[in-house]
């Protein structure tokens, strides 16, 4: 059984909210997790698990890590314990905006990229 106070608790579900997918050591001795490292590693694969063990989060096993990602019933969970409005979603299923639109001309003019000269025909 491992306690764990109010405080981190609440780090690592903000973490996992925002970021939507957490990845987890199997290491019960480890000093502090890869992602949050102020947090004993043990008392974030003990939070994790527990929400797994409730629906929600997903979880797979691979080599020694585990893999958890967020199920919708468990983003409304998280809502209501961190208390955030229902316009935040996590990371993982925001979209991500292009930084220049698709169908805008490139600065060359729409000469292309390739190796080969590109003539304007003078008829």
């Amino acid at each position: 059984m491992v306690l764990i106070p109010k405080k981190t608790r609440r780090q690592i579900l903000e973490h996992l909210f925002k970021e939507g997918v957490m990845v987890v050591k199997k290491d019960y001795q480890a000093c502090k997790h890869n992602e949050l490292e102020d947090i004993p590693n043990i008392q974030v694969m003990m939070v994790l698990r527990s929400l797994a063990s409730r629906n929600y989060l997903s979880e797979i096993y691979s080599w020694r890590w585990h893999y958890y990602t967020l199920t919708n019933e468990g983003i409304e969970y998280l809502r209501e314990v961190l208390h955030l409005p229902a316009q935040v979603f996590p990371s993982t299923l925001t979209k991500q905006r292009p930084t220049r639109p698709a169908l805008a001309p490139s600065e060359e003019g729409g000469k292309g990229k390739g190796k080969g000269k590109w003539e304007k025909s003078e008829d």
